[in-house]
């Protein structure tokens, strides 16, 4: 019986199957836009395996971001509270492009004539001043369906204190419209701040619908196949849910294929013992990068989807692993801007033309295209043999290129690569030295396509010591899934002075009484309690400021005691982030409770030595443009014939069916235990 995970990403989805023995199958097929479950049909098909013989299935997926950034959802329809209707529009006015005096604020997803108030009040202490009304409802109800509404969003203020007047609402609207497809803030998040709660509704029902039917036709053409397993979905928190959950809340799974590659860079992390690491995940379309310290994986509640250096974006308020994405892949156009200077991104060919060298009709060059010129990439064994680089249609791309910029088509390939890599360091630095942390005590784990081809020089940018390449890094996303539980995130906004001489007995009660709700909604679901654990977190601040530092809550029983312990843990990390800490009361802001299910998930095995030597690994020699260090002629290795202990110095390349490894001169590389790849980038 087999245990497998797919991932659609925006040029390939990936494929991971591990049989009862420990064999690794591994597949990829081209994303197909129009029909995403096509795509993972026949990736599943090109591992050569039968959906009747899966024993369990993870399925990571770009379908809501895509059909958020793209605007290519339902109409919504909200319903919000008297006096509140320009939520949306009002916005924030902390904006990324503050001295620009012509800035627009991003347009609602909901028109100002599809918002509707609801009379009745719930203050922010959880009690109501204001019944009721729903007396207008049955209107409103017509007034959407004659303008084609396919889904309602419904948030009221201060809900997430009381969220009565919600349910009451709720229950009206599935009463009087069944087949409507309806989602309200308090079922998403009890966090405050009330045009992020909006928001984050707004966009759940906006992908709802579009969900649901993806989920079903994914499902369906599995059942179909013979699939007998149950199906969960990979979510933005880094754990799995159920497929009926996931229809319910999709924004939940925002960023699914990020989070589940982060995760397993943790995972990995623990597995072989480097607890502090910067992961960076470059695809055919983004690269994507996040902390990782202690063998743990950092959330936040303050995500926004698409949020430029010109646009505040929308902000989604579930929680979401703490990354940095920008528009860097193998599939990154090159193009020269009118004052003659050379950018690379953020505009990707995808899966479809895809980069030139791809003979798909591609005509601009991209990142993959670069390399391929500077012999980083094997012509003859692109995307692992399948395709036959297209190598003349590189050299004209890029010397078209070349012409605009006045150099020459080397020079060209070598100034797209320069300016991938230099994109790709400010993002890391992003999520370390701008917040409080220096790469230098950091592994770099790199994975994604384009993972190992970048990562030494990343590293050697940025003082790293180390890289890691995972074994199977092209799929490495989808492995991640492989590593993950069942996870749900509970979030109660709940003001608690932690001087007062009530706070330890009201940290206990509140804790155990979300403990209990997580518990009754996994028994609802028919899993056993015996299987759930709970991690605690509280969201601090210094009593008066605005926003908050989440630290770790003890287990068990609050205490007096523990109190003291709190406060010291929450200006360490204060300080880290911050630079400074204060003498004034503390007090908790939010709740965050995560309640683990374990499921049967992989645990990676050793793998075993045959007693090959390191000779029968080399496939060839071949002159490769490392940029900064020049020309050398490398030596290429066969990564499916390495084994555990092996090593080597560069100039190296390992070649694998979905990945390429750059090793410049000088570099020591090792072979651990579990086909991992670690090179000494710095001492």
């Amino acid at each position: 019986m087999l245990r497998v995970a797919t991932d659609i990403g925006g040029t390939f989805t990936d494929l991971v199957c591990v049989t009862p023995d420990g064999k690794v199958i591994t597949g990829k097929s081209h994303t197909t836009p129009a029909q995403f479950e096509q795509g993972v049909m026949d990736v599943i098909a090109a591992g050569g395996i039968k959906p009747s013989e899966f024993v369990s299935f993870v399925h990571g997926t770009t379908i809501v971001i895509n059909a958020i950034t793209e605007r290519k959802g339902v109409k919504v329809g909200l319903l919000t509270t008297e006096g509140f209707r320009d939520v949306l529009e009002i916005g924030r006015g902390n904006r990324p492009d503050f001295f620009n005096l012509e800035y627009r604020k991003p347009e609602p997803f909901v028109p100002r004539y599809l918002r509707r108030e609801i009379r009745g009040r719930i203050n922010y202490k959880g009690v109501e001043t204001t019944p009721l009304d729903l007396s207008g409802l049955p209107a409103i109800l017509d007034d959407f369906r004659a303008e084609g509404v396919e889904a309602i969003a419904i948030c009221f203020i201060n809900s997430y204190a009381n969220p009565a007047h919600e349910e009451a609402t709720l229950a009206k609207v599935k009463e009087l419209w069944p087949e409507v497809s309806i989602v309200a803030s308090h079922q998403i998040t009890r966090e405050w701040r009330e045009y992020e709660r909006t928001s984050t509704t707004v966009l759940s029902a906006y992908v709802q619908p579009i969900a649901h039917r993806y989920l079903d036709r994914l499902t369906g053409a599995l059942y179909e196949a013979g699939m007998r397993c149950t199906p969960y979905i990979m979510q933005s928190n880094c754990g799995v849910d159920t497929v009926n959950s996931a229809r319910q809340i999709p924004i939940t799974m925002v960023e699914s294929g990020p989070a589940s590659g982060i995760w397993g860079a943790a995972a990995l992390g623990r597995l072989i013992g480097e607890l502090d690491a910067i992961a960076i995940d470059i695809g055919g379309t983004t690269a994507k990068c996040a902390l990782i310290t202690g063998g743990q994986v950092k959330l936040n509640t303050d995500y926004h989807i698409g949020r430029t250096e010109t646009s505040a974006g929308y902000p989604v308020m579930v929680p979401v692993v703490d990354l940095v994405e920008i528009g860097q892949g193998g599939g990154s156009i090159a193009w020269v801007d009118e004052f003659r200077r050379l950018h690379v991104g953020p505009k990707s060919a995808g899966a479809v033309p895809g980069p030139v060298s791809y003979g798909r009709g591609g005509t601009e060059a991209t990142t993959t295209d670069a390399n391929l010129a500077l012999g980083c990439i094997n012509p003859h064994y692109f995307c692992g043999g399948t395709i036959e680089a297209d190598m003349d249609a590189v050299a004209r791309a890029l010397d078209k290129l070349a012409a605009a910029l006045d150099i020459s088509r080397q020079e060209a390939a070598r100034s797209i690569v320069r300016i991938a890599n230099n994109n790709m360091v400010n993002a890391i630095k992003l999520i370390s030295v701008n917040r409080g942390h220096d790469p230098r005590d950091f592994t770099l784990i790199a994975f994604g396509g384009g993972g190992g081809m970048h990562a030494c020089a990343l590293a050697r940018e940025l003082n790293i010591k180390k890289v890691v390449i995972p074994k199977q890094s092209s799929v490495f996303s989808a492995w991640g899934m492989l590593m993950t539980d069942l996870r749900r995130d509970y979030l109660l906004t709940q003001l608690v002075d932690l001087s007062a001489p009530e706070a330890a007995a009201q940290l206990d009660k509140d804790l155990r009484q979300l403990e209990e709700k997580a518990l009754q909604e996994y028994v609802a679901e028919g899993i056993d309690p015996a299987r759930v654990r709970f991690l605690r977190y509280g969201r601090c601040r210094y009593q008066n400021q605005e926003h908050s530092v989440e630290i770790v809550l003890p287990e068990g029983e609050i205490t007096a005691e523990q109190l003291e312990a709190i406060r010291k843990r929450f200006d360490t990390d204060y300080e880290r982030e911050y630079t400074y800490t204060l003498d004034a009361p503390v007090e908790l802001v939010v709740y965050h409770l995560v309640a683990i299910a374990e499921v049967d998930k992989l645990k990676p095995e050793k793998m075993p030595k045959t007693g090959r030597k390191l000779e029968d690994a080399i496939k060839m020699q071949r002159e490769v443009d490392y940029v900064e260090e020049g020309i050398h002629q490398a030596t290429i290795y066969d990564g499916d014939a390495l084994e555990p202990g092996m090593s080597f110095v560069g100039p190296a390349i390992i070649e694998e069916a979905g990945a390429t490894t750059v090793i410049p001169p000088g570099l020591p590389c090792h072979v651990d235990d579990y086909g991992n790849y670690h090179i000494q980038t710095g001492q």
